[in-house]
């Protein structure tokens, strides 16, 4: 019987729980779009690829950063706070590397440089 209870109660549990881990759909959201931005900069080879691992480097961080605030089931005010200003911080990293005119339009691996003017 009391195995039953348990169950019971575990079972009212995990959906809470579940419920709790998923309290941030504008930052994942924000992270898929940021990583996409990251792809979409390899495969233009407006990125090179040290600069994009250091880019995915940079949203682990956010994901860490979102892992440990939802740890508790709850994201407080300031912590969100903290998520908005680590993505605002990475998405202008991003911007600032994929405009910074070093390339690898042939991914090759190495930076392109453009040819020397004359």
């Amino acid at each position: 019987m009391k195995t039953i209870q348990a169950l019971a109660a575990i079972a009212i549990a995990l959906p809470t729980l579940a419920f709790a881990q998923a309290n941030t759909p504008g930052i994942d959201q924000r992270q898929a779009n940021q990583e996409r931005r990251i792809d979409q900069g390899v495969a233009s080879g407006s990125l090179t690829q040290r600069e994009a691992n250091r880019l995915e480097h940079g949203q682990q961080r956010i994901d860490n950063m979102e892992n440990r605030a939802k740890a508790d089931g709850v994201v407080t005010g300031r912590e969100r706070a903290r998520l908005h200003q680590a993505q605002d911080t990475q998405s202008a990293r991003i911007d600032r590397q994929k405009h910074d005119r070093q390339h690898d339009f042939n991914h090759n691996g190495r930076v392109d440089r453009p040819a020397r003017r004359r």
